[in-house]
């Protein structure tokens, strides 16, 4: 299923093979690493460090292994999960420093979380971080998957096909009971799980650590420990305000969104499309699709853009804040036709404050229309080909 999908990553995966004797692929468990690199690179033998014989041998000797199954190339799947393997890239790299492209190390949980990572491959390895499926991705293949059900079930692969719940089920448990221990983090799988939903019922709000301790009676710094944790291992997105010396007071806290839309579903007993319609959260949840998929796209069309929200004390927000580099693109985000006058006055207001050079508002309606001399109105449909510009 995984690999009828043409991946965005997949031409940048080749590029920086060309350019480094290693390329890390960091991303979610099950978001389609393994088949990304094994369809760029199907030459490359595999290793699975999960697999019991494979991770017995590397505990012993992993500069061994890892040199006597390296023919051209190698794939090395979780590496954390054995301590020593990075050590041992390092010095195989080392030992050969002008071959390029021979290792895609793939991992479930960015470098901060796996102890030494960082600084084993620091210089020697590029990163590239693989998202769930974008729409543009989605539709691609024999089967294709049009984006409202993509909103439903969410972008990871193997949730699109069959009951998305019993694959999140199955999911959360292996996350929280397995996966979280061997990252070597202490974390009760009740506590996480209820923190999850709590953060799916309060779906792109503004941090309040000590609110959620409360609830949970946990202190503030556990709380801090646990989101740490979640965006580390890639179920997390803290989007942090944009700030610009306009004079005016200034969100500073950053609004949390759980970044796939199935997991979110899945957390509030959403299962079907008249659900999705009628729940509270549904406004947050279409502003987390667009806003998602915005930034699986942007990663590769505009590469070292950094994403933001904007909201001043008295209430005036952009939902997205797209910098690259000097420029600077806002999005706003609506589930009915975003054409009020009131709205496009507010992105008009909030590109003078933010210096941007245009601002869209995205809805589910068809078709592109202009609203001002910098905003423009798009339906989602019509903007799945290519990021805001």
């Amino acid at each position: 299923m995984q690999g009828m999908y043409a991946r965005l990553a997949a031409d940048r995966l080749r590029h920086l093979a060309r350019r480094f004797p290693a390329v890390v692929i960091l991303g979610a468990r099950q978001v389609g690493k393994t088949t990304l690199a094994r369809t760029a690179f199907p030459e490359f033998p595999y290793l699975d460090c999960q697999d019991p014989a494979t991770a017995s041998s590397l505990a012993e000797d992993p500069r061994f292994v890892l040199e006597r199954r390296e023919h051209g190339g190698l794939i090395v799947d979780e590496a954390q999960s054995v301590e020593g393997v990075f050590a041992a890239l390092r010095g195989l790299i080392d030992a050969d420093r002008g071959r390029n492209g021979r290792f895609v190390v793939l991992g479930s949980a960015q470098p901060g979380l796996v102890r030494g990572a960082a600084e084993s491959l620091a210089g020697r390895a590029a990163v590239l971080e693989l998202a769930p499926l974008a729409a543009c991705e989605a539709g691609t293949g024999p089967e294709p998957v049009a984006w409202r059900q993509l909103w439903l079930n969410g972008g990871f692969p193997d949730a699109l096909r069959g009951d998305s719940r019993d694959w999140w089920d199955a999911y959360l448990r292996l996350f929280l009971e397995r996966d979280l221990p061997q990252y070597g983090v202490s974390a009760d799988p009740v506590i996480a799980r209820r923190l999850l939903t709590m953060l799916a019922h309060g779906q792109g709000g503004i941090l309040n650590a000590s609110q959620l301790g409360a609830s949970l009676g946990l202190s503030y710094h556990t709380v801090q420990r646990y989101l740490g944790v979640f965006e580390q291992t890639f179920l997390l997105r803290p989007l942090r305000p944009y700030f610009r010396n306009v004079g005016k007071r200034l969100a500073k806290a950053p609004k949390l969104y759980l970044r796939d839309t199935g997991l979110l579903h899945y957390l509030l007993g959403i299962t079907s499309q008249d659900d999705l319609e009628s729940h509270p959260v549904r406004g947050a949840s279409w502003e987390t699709f667009v806003i998602e998929d915005i930034l699986r796209r942007e990663q590769f069309a505009h590469t070292g853009s950094q994403a933001f929200y904007w909201r001043t004390a008295a209430g005036a927000e952009v939902d997205l804040v797209l910098e690259r580099g000097v420029r600077r693109i806002a999005v706003e985000v609506k589930t009915g036709r975003g054409v009020h006058p009131r709205l496009v006055r507010s992105v008009e207001s909030a590109l003078a404050d933010l210096d941007a050079e245009r601002g869209w508002i995205v809805d589910q309606a068809d078709g592109i229309e202009r609203l001002g001399e910098r905003v423009a109105r798009a339906g989602f449909g019509d903007v799945i080909a290519g990021t805001p510009s």
